[in-house]
């Protein structure tokens, strides 16, 4: 995690691990003062989870549409090459788009026999439980931008019969680099319909791990504010 000391001017375990931890004990020893400047932070943060919600809604629709696709060509003796394919992205980008959402629904499962005990155990294990797994999604967060750069560098190819628009390979690829390649990188660029890039289908996975993690130390830090937990779980009978 020192590769990018040189651009961030600190180890990225420092911003990843220590920052964070150095803003929940803030939030420990200055919880009314920290919970009004992260309040405005926490709004927005709230819209983006719900936005990743929504996007994860799509992705199953999308799931929806691939299979009456399927069944449309079949009926009709065609083929639809690489839609199986297509829909196991959209299942993937369905799970981990919703993973934050679902994580500020309350809907992930957690045992709590030993929250119940006590108001004391109620908010310290559950801020302890929430540590851990900050560090732990932060850790696979990590990992995974390291799997899309990986996938990125090897220029690793799917071995299925999807395909893709060389132009939205451009079109995803520009946030990765600078505005004023933006020109060369669209000169270089063709009309053709190529084999499917690893890495396309992983951003999926490194977007939705990233919204995980930052919404497990969101709620951290909202919870040592609060000195109560706002992951409410919706009780079903």
């Amino acid at each position: 995690m020192r590769d990018w000391q040189s651009f961030l001017g600190l180890p990225l375990w420092v911003w990843l691990f220590v920052m964070p931890s150095c803003l929940a004990l803030l939030c420990i020893v200055q919880g009314p003062r920290m919970g009004r400047i992260l309040r405005p932070v926490w709004r927005i943060l709230d819209r983006i989870y719900t936005g990743a919600g929504v996007l994860a809604a799509c992705c199953m629709v999308t799931i929806l549409l691939l299979i009456v696709a399927q069944m449309i060509a079949r009926w009709s003796l065609l083929t639809f090459p690489g839609s199986t394919e297509y829909a196991g992205y959209a299942m993937a980008a369905t799970s981990f788009f919703a993973l934050a959402h679902t994580l500020t629904r309350g809907a992930h499962i957690r045992v709590s026999v030993f929250l119940n005990l006590n108001r004391f155990t109620h908010v310290w294990l559950d801020a302890l439980a929430m540590l851990v797994a900050a560090i732990t999604a932060t850790y696979f967060a990590r990992y995974a931008i390291k799997t899309n750069i990986l996938s990125e560098m090897l220029n690793d190819r799917t071995q299925g019969q999807d395909f893709v628009p060389e132009w939205l390979l451009t079109f995803v690829s520009m946030f990765g680099t600078w505005p004023g390649d933006w020109p060369q990188i669209w000169a270089e660029t063709g009309s053709e319909w190529v084999y499917t890039p690893v890495w396309l289908p992983q951003l999926p996975m490194s977007i939705g791990s990233v919204l995980l993690a930052v919404a497990l130390w969101d709620y951290l830090t909202r919870l040592l504010v609060n000195r109560e937990p706002s992951i409410v779980g919706e009780a079903v009978e």
